[in-house]
């Protein structure tokens, strides 16, 4: 091989490989943090009552509507949850991101929602850290349900549950489920995953539904996701058993700074509860 003819074959590779990376970038950043999955999840509650078997939910999380995170992102996710089927909605937290002005943009963008499906909503860190007033009160003028350490029976013997925030030291189990009655299967919506370990060891609750990592936003193959939160590291997607609870955790619809992902898309969740 000639000198020219090997600078010419190394100055490809270079460039290919600059190419590739280049190309790389531009997916995590502008393709698939636009490209929400639906996920289809069974849980199989143990004595879940023969009526309850089917029972079905919806799961968005994270929106977090701010300068990475437009309207349109949020309105094209709540139209895909509410065309689905299902008996309920719920939202795990944070709506907004670093400033409370993007909470009105937010509640209209998934209006769409609620009027499809009765939806129930918990807050996270991120609507405490703006204005967790101004959020509740938005999401309520929009037909969703806000639950901050409170219980609503959604069907005979089914009920969902919400803490408020886990990390601000919001949450309150005995209070949320205070109305709860004794042998009622119970759904809780929890912001932060990693509290299902605490959670799960009270024994009334029969499956948590969380969000707050968003995965990790890239899970590198044979390493996972480098950076997790605090609150979110044990357990960052999917499905879990803790002790005798199911734990889900949505990888969330919106992202933070730095704004992309990468083997981890946006997520809604079609949950069925299933009687074993």
């Amino acid at each position: 091989m000639t000198r020219r003819r090997f600078l010419k074959l190394a100055l490809g590779a270079v460039g290919s490989a600059g190419l590739t990376a280049v190309a790389g970038a531009g997916y995590a950043r502008f393709v698939e943090p636009s490209w929400p999955k639906l996920e289809q999840i069974s849980l199989p509650v143990a004595g879940l009552p023969h009526h309850l078997d089917g029972f079905t939910m919806i799961q968005l999380s994270d929106l977090h509507r701010g300068p990475d995170v437009t309207e349109a992102d949020l309105a094209d996710a709540a139209g895909r949850a509410a065309d689905l089927a299902a008996d309920v909605a719920v939202l795990t937290g944070d709506y907004v991101s670093g400033s409370a002005e993007y909470v009105p943009s937010c509640a209209q963008a998934i209006s769409t929602l609620a009027t499809a499906h009765q939806t129930i909503a918990c807050l996270g860190n991120h609507d405490h850290w703006t204005d967790a007033e101004r959020v509740s009160g938005a999401l309520r003028d929009a037909g969703i349900t806000v639950l901050r350490n409170a219980a609503r029976e959604v069907a005979d013997g089914l009920w969902i549950a919400a803490v408020d925030d886990v990390w601000e030291k919001y949450a309150d189990l005995d209070e949320t489920l205070e109305a709860v009655p004794a042998g009622a299967t119970v759904v809780l919506l929890a912001h932060e995953p990693d509290s299902a370990d605490q959670i799960a060891t009270d024994g009334r609750v029969a499956a948590q539904l969380s969000g707050h990592s968003h995965g990790g936003q890239i899970d590198l193959p044979l390493i996972g996701p480098p950076v997790l939160p605090h609150l979110g590291q044990k357990y960052p997607a999917g499905r879990y058993k803790v002790h005798n609870m199911w734990l889900y955790v949505n990888r969330g619809i919106g992202l933070i700074a730095p704004p992309v992902r990468l083997n981890c898309r946006p997520e809604v969740t079609h949950l069925t509860l299933r009687a074993t």
